[in-house]
């Protein structure tokens, strides 16, 4: 499994409204071969920005890599430009493979 993480750098003032894009947006991940889970995360506030995440985990690093390569990527961020003036800086992309996973006993 591996996991793909984007870092956001959100202006003060633009965090509802980085939340309410994420929110009503569609999603294009259900279906897609590999796709496990996508969660949007709020970390901590610094002088100038929020930080926020999105989390997707995937069965590999070739199904995410051929997600990003689909037209349903392409339509999923079609309109990530146009909201620049939120962001203090672009999207940071990370991908870790995962070697260990553990879980709650249920």
């Amino acid at each position: 499994m591996m996991i793909a993480m984007n870092r956001f750098k959100v202006r003060h003032g633009h965090e509802t409204e980085f939340e309410e894009i994420w929110e009503g947006r569609e999603s294009r991940l259900k279906g897609v071969p590999g796709f496990i889970e996508f969660k949007v995360l709020r970390g901590a506030s610094f002088d100038d920005h929020t930080l926020y995440s999105t989390h997707t985990l995937w069965t590999s690093l070739g199904d995410f890599e051929a997600w990003t390569q689909s037209d349903a990527f392409r339509e999923a961020h079609r309109s990530a430009g146009s909201r620049s003036h939120i962001y203090l800086t672009g999207p940071h992309l990370e991908c870790f493979e995962v070697l260990q996973s553990m879980a709650a006993d249920t």
